[in-house]
């Protein structure tokens, strides 16, 4: 018998008792609490964080052995590794894979688990459109990557020029699995964009304003309206290709009086607010571990956040300096000139902030904040080479070589790269409730900043000494061997120190029952994720907190004496944060939206290879949206949170969560 405690009365109860059950059939919810089957129906913002990093490494590996591939190929001049045609899939495909199966969704990772928190939600504003984003990248992903085994992969560039990816230049089936891939995964990242762009706008915390949002929430917003504007216009692009491909449309013919230049303007209207999207959400986490690791806070806080929304801003208003080869003309020239050049002044603020936080600061050198000072000296390398090609004659000269390659690897790499890889070593213990090995994340960075810069800096000068890019092997004797040995022995070291992340991981692991746990606020952090205990409950927060100021999680912590000098005053553990009292309704999991995204790749398939392959894909849509909409809802069969059920299967538990007479009590096994 089950026992319910409380100050005037005791009750006996089966257990169970107090919560209603779903009943069973198809529209039923999940009701596993651990397994993988609580994993394929989470709603919940945190796993869904996880599991969007975990994908993002996984695809890391992948774009990674089509880096290795290509640099293997050009270590030596006429090398025959590589065929033509599989060179151009390959480098095309490693394109793909990095930007939108590994920075993006590593963005999404970090902005999925730690949006809800620092803004004190409990969950995303649509938990289930959340998890209809996460299964929707994948299987776009998982899509992409069938190309390989059905007929060949993409081979017109990550860029993927019309009329040059037309059935007559590639004639294969990889330009639709790219063109139909991307649309899927545009769909994720749109649905996702507008559900976290509504989180901050409407489930901020009482007390938190908007100029008190972490600056990792700002550039997380920037970035996510970002995508809510920029996806459809790719997707536009997209949607035009596949008719031209599948259909026999002439969107980008131009012997039907198309214009060359349409798909350049669409695919760069996007294309440059992507290299923001790609970058901000890192800048963000830089302006989160630098402070903590500083003992100071971020410097210029204003600045910080309005120099993020100014680079979101001018990011639509540069696209045509990709495109000055092209006989624009000398006036679209000159304007794109001049605003290339204006858009490094907020990237300029951003950096004097980071080195003036870190001036004077009491600095603790540990792995998150020398990745962190590595992306501030490598992005900054490499913003100075972009702003080498607003110059429109250098740009001429250098936009068809190996300079480009370097300039973009300095900023995607060095930038995005490098700031995720400290925001790992920096949320692992709030994520995972232990600690990654410190002595082994400096080897971990090491050969990532040595590897990096051997890599891509040698690319710089073979691109000024001419070398083209895109090419699948050169001559001897026109100067680039020593360069491109260079090059790809940096490029293997770089594939050493992912080994060394992962061997990290894994050991961290084992040996995490040996340490004490971290604790709830390890790195002494300032914004309210570190007022919560390690790993995060799936509630987040016992009541809504109450915020004072920013960086409030800090200023309880710390106050100024009698002498005016900050002192620690209360450990964390001393800490209750003052709510309002309310509580909580977890949203419920669900099947629904992984098996509406299982949809889209069916129709994908569909287009290529049989129309009636699509007419299943399309059934599993509306089937799956009728489903979702008859599912039966939270409160039918879930508890309030803070007493959840623990049973492996959610139906026997030791605890349950029961309301008698408007009190919450708890029944004990």
């Amino acid at each position: 018998m089950a026992i319910i405690e409380r100050p005037s009365d005791t009750l006996a109860l089966p257990p169970g008792a107090g919560v209603a059950r779903a009943p069973l059939g198809v529209f039923s919810r999940p009701r596993a609490k651990t397994g993988w089957r609580s994993w394929v129906a989470t709603v919940d913002h945190k796993k869904i964080g996880i599991m969007y990093g975990a994908s993002s490494l996984f695809f890391l590996v992948i774009g990674g052995i089509e880096a290795l591939a290509i640099r293997a190929q050009l270590a030596a001049p006429g090398q025959k590794l590589l065929s033509a045609g599989l060179y151009n899939q390959v480098f095309t495909m490693h394109g793909v894979t990095m930007i939108f199966l590994v920075v993006m969704p590593m963005g999404a990772a970090f902005m999925n688990y730690l949006m809800p928190l620092q803004i004190g939600a409990r969950d995303v504003a649509f938990p289930r459109l959340n998890a209809l984003s996460f299964w929707t990248f994948i299987f776009g992903g998982i899509f992409l990557n069938t190309s390989w085994f059905l007929g060949g992969g993409a081979d017109g560039g990550w860029f993927a020029y019309a009329p040059n990816t037309g059935v007559i230049f590639s004639p294969s089936h990889g330009m639709d699995f790219y063109a139909i891939g991307l649309q899927i995964t545009g769909i994720a990242s749109l649905v996702g964009g507008v559900n976290l762009v509504v989180t901050v706008l409407n489930m901020r915390a009482p007390g938190m304003t908007m100029m008190k949002l972490p600056v990792f929430t700002w550039m997380s917003l920037v970035t996510q309206v970002l995508l809510v504007f920029a996806v459809p216009v790719i997707s536009v692009a997209l949607f035009l290709l596949t008719f031209d491909r599948l259909f026999g449309a002439n969107f980008f013919n131009v012997q039907q009086g198309a214009d060359p230049l349409l798909w350049e303007h669409l695919f760069w209207i996007f294309g440059h607010p992507e290299v923001y999207i790609l970058i901000l959400p890192a800048f963000g986490i830089v302006s989160e571990i630098i402070p903590v690791f500083s003992r100071k806070p971020i410097f210029g806080y204003p600045f910080m956040v309005f120099s993020g929304i100014a680079i979101g801003f001018m990011g639509w208003g540069v696209w045509a300096h990709h495109m000055f080869a092209s006989g624009l003309g000398p006036i679209s020239v000159a304007a794109f000139s001049v605003s290339t050049m204006f858009i490094a002044v907020p990237t300029g603020v951003k950096i004097l902030n980071w080195m003036a936080t870190l001036w004077g600061g009491k600095i603790t050198f540990t792995t998150p904040l020398l990745f962190s000072i590595g992306l501030v000296a490598m992005f900054t390398i490499g913003g100075l080479s972009g702003v080498t090609h607003a110059v429109a004659p250098a740009d001429t000269q250098q936009t068809d070589t190996y300079y480009i390659v370097a300039h973009f690897h300095y900023v995607i790499f060095g930038g995005a790269l490098f700031g995720f890889l400290g925001g790992f070593y920096f949320w692992w213990p709030k994520v995972f409730g232990y600690f990654l090995n410190d002595k082994l994340g400096k080897v971990h960075f090491w050969l990532t900043m040595v590897g990096f810069n051997l890599a891509f800096g040698p690319m710089h000068i073979l691109g000024l000494q001419g070398m083209n890019r895109r090419i699948q092997t050169y001559r001897d004797g026109y100067g680039f061997n020593f360069w491109n040995l260079v090059a790809t022995v940096g490029a293997f070291i770089i594939a050493l120190s992912v080994l060394v992340f992962f061997v990290n991981i894994v050991r961290s692991k084992r040996a995490a029952d040996l340490l004490p746990p971290p604790g709830p606020d390890p790195w002494d952090g300032r914004s309210l994720e570190w007022s919560v205990p390690s790993p995060t409950p799936e509630h987040n927060f016992d009541d809504d907190p109450l915020v004072v100021h920013f960086d409030d999680w800090w200023h309880r912590k710390y106050q100024a004496d009698e002498t005016g000098r900050v002192v620690k005053v209360h450990e964390p553990e001393e800490i209750a944060m003052i709510g309002d009292g309310s509580r909580a309704h977890l949203p419920a999991p669900s099947y629904w939206p992984i098996v509406m995204a299982t949809a889209f790749p069916l129709i994908g398939y569909g287009l290529i290879f049989n129309l009636a392959i699509s007419f299943v894909g399309a059934v599993v849509l509306v089937g799956s949206m009728v489903g979702w909409a008859l599912e039966p809802s939270d409160d039918e069969d879930q508890p309030p949170h803070g007493h959840h059920d623990e049973g492996g299967d959610g139906d026997d538990g030791d605890h349950v969560a029961v309301s008698l007479e408007g009190n919450e009590v708890t029944v004990g096994g």
